[in-house]
């Protein structure tokens, strides 16, 4: 309906704009999987740039800001999959509560105020080398899509060739029979929401590099997009079934409905709208399957 959704420009710029939500997505696709769910994602999003940001402010080289902010999503999410495997409180209570007192750490680091990245509070010449990452182009395609294609390619890969993808699909199917397989799927699950946590930390660096500033609120409704892609995308939330091709695809989706939303002047608050009415569909018809499969 847009003529100008087809030009290159504006196809360049989806891909731009999925390309955070996208290496989220991938992380995400292995938590449902396992048969579980992570909606902290969007706060150690916003957390892991909030920290790194501080840290450059206060003389951290760039490098070490880096590592710093990726192991520290790490490490909430590799805490959010002991409490879950270990405590057997159920994900949704734990990664709810996770998701809550993350936003608050950001909020008390950042004081509720926007934190620049820029020459003027970064005093560090491999700055414009960090800022790249999220402005820079190489051949044309911008170097957040790169990411996005670079954790495509490792998740598939993880998915499909490697023990602990096949662990993963074998304990979202049926976690009594993976035990029974000697499968330890504490430390599948847990591996799972340690992975979501560092690619959630990944994006949120790579937002901060392409924005130049970041605040305690950034990644808010992070969690419900990338969700929505995975469930879009086929992996059901029951477990055990999913592809990260599918994914790809529920991300691509998710940014066509978007653009378009913009494209054709609708009002940006249909998008949560939009959004919340499709994982419901996407739900509905993936029970729907699943019985029609058993009858």
């Amino acid at each position: 309906m847009s003529p100008y959704f087809f030009n290159l420009e504006n196809l360049i710029n989806i891909l731009r704009q999925i390309s955070l939500l996208g290496i989220i997505a991938m992380g995400m696709c292995l938590v449902i999987v396992c048969g579980e769910i992570d909606l902290s994602v969007g706060s150690i999003y916003g957390a892991s740039a909030i920290l790194t940001a501080v840290m450059m402010m206060n003389g951290f080289p760039i490098w070490l800001a880096f590592v710093l902010g990726i192991a520290v999503g790490t490490l909430f999410g590799l805490i959010n999959g002991i409490l879950i495997t270990y405590t057997k409180i159920p994900a949704l209570i734990v990664t709810l509560g996770m998701m809550n007192v993350v936003r608050g750490i950001s909020l008390i680091i950042s004081s509720g105020r926007v934190v620049n990245i820029s020459p003027r509070t970064v005093d560090d010449p491999t700055l414009p080398i960090f800022l790249f990452l999220g402005q820079g182009k190489i051949a044309g395609i911008p170097v957040m899509c790169l990411f996005f294609i670079a954790t495509a390619i490792g998740a598939y890969f993880l998915y499909n060739r490697t023990l602990l993808g096949f662990r993963m699909k074998a304990v979202g199917g049926s976690a009594r029979a993976a035990r029974a397989s000697g499968i330890n799927s504490n430390v599948v699950k847990t591996a799972a929401f340690a992975i979501v946590g560092f690619l959630s930390a990944l994006a949120g660096l790579l937002n901060i590099a392409f924005l130049g500033s970041v605040q305690g609120t950034t990644g808010q409704g992070m969690e419900l997009n990338a969700i929505a892609a995975v469930i879009i995308g086929g992996t059901s939330l029951a477990g055990g079934q999913g592809t990260i091709i599918g994914t790809v695809i529920g991300v691509l989706i998710m940014g066509v409905l978007n653009n378009g939303i913009i494209l054709l002047g609708i009002s940006p608050f249909w998008q949560m709208t939009i959004v919340g009415a499709v994982i419901i569909l996407a739900v509905a018809l993936d029970i729907w399957t699943r019985k029609s499969g058993r009858s």
